[in-house]
């Protein structure tokens, strides 16, 4: 992500009225198209998509499962299905919908599986923030402060319940709207929204010592 957690927590916008302005949206029409050229046999349009959405995915893999070896053995999971389906698929909604459809489901079965034992190996999922600066860069107070808002970032995130993480996972890393999100956890629009706004408020609580003076509410 291009932002600390802190930030990405306090700025991410409360679902409105108003659509979101993702500057950095994806041409989801081509993706429908290389999708289609991939079915007609062109291995290359395959190359781009995976190109394309490899890091959003696997991102969005770690920080549900919470665990790297799982998410791995889920990325490869989800482009099988993808080939799996590439006869069946039609142009009919989003590439991306149907891509975290499929992830969505690929997680959902693994938590039935493992019946829900939460992971104890957690120490992969903090790809909230960017990179620290070098040691040289920056006091030693300021790079614990750092590890340390990670570190209650990752409690805070794992913690919410399982929807609500989802959700929260699917609108940071993958650039989809609500209505879509809804579609592919299964959920009507609006409950989307509102299980964003749950885990925005908890975050944001969670979080409350990290923020700097004036920016409480």
């Amino acid at each position: 992500m291009s932002s600390s957690t802190s930030s990405t927590v306090a700025e991410v916008p409360l679902p409105g009225g108003t659509p979101r302005d993702d500057a950095n949206v994806r041409h989801l029409e081509d993706d429908a198209a290389l999708m289609l050229r991939y079915r007609n046999g062109d291995t290359r349009a395959f190359e781009l998509l995976y190109a394309r959405h490899k890091g959003p995915l696997y991102r969005y893999l770690q920080r549900t499962c919470r665990s790297k070896e799982v998410a791995n053995d889920l990325f490869q999971e989800v482009w099988g299905k993808v080939i799996a389906s590439c006869e069946r698929y039609e142009a009919r909604a989003q590439f991306t919908t149907f891509l975290y459809r499929i992830a969505h489901n690929c997680a959902v079965d693994y938590f039935r599986r493992a019946s829900r034992v939460h992971e104890q190996d957690a120490q992969n999922v903090d790809d909230v923030a960017e990179e620290l600066p070098a040691s040289d860069q920056v006091r030693p107070d300021a790079a614990i402060s750092e590890a340390q808002l990670r570190a209650d970032f990752r409690r805070a995130l794992d913690a919410l319940p399982a929807e609500q993480r989802d959700v929260f996972v699917l609108y940071e890393e993958t650039g989809l709207t609500l209505d879509e999100i809804g579609k592919v956890t299964g959920v009507a629009m609006e409950t989307a929204k509102s299980r964003l706004r749950y885990a925005v408020a908890k975050l944001r609580a969670a979080l409350t010592q990290h923020q700097p003076a004036g920016a409480q509410t």
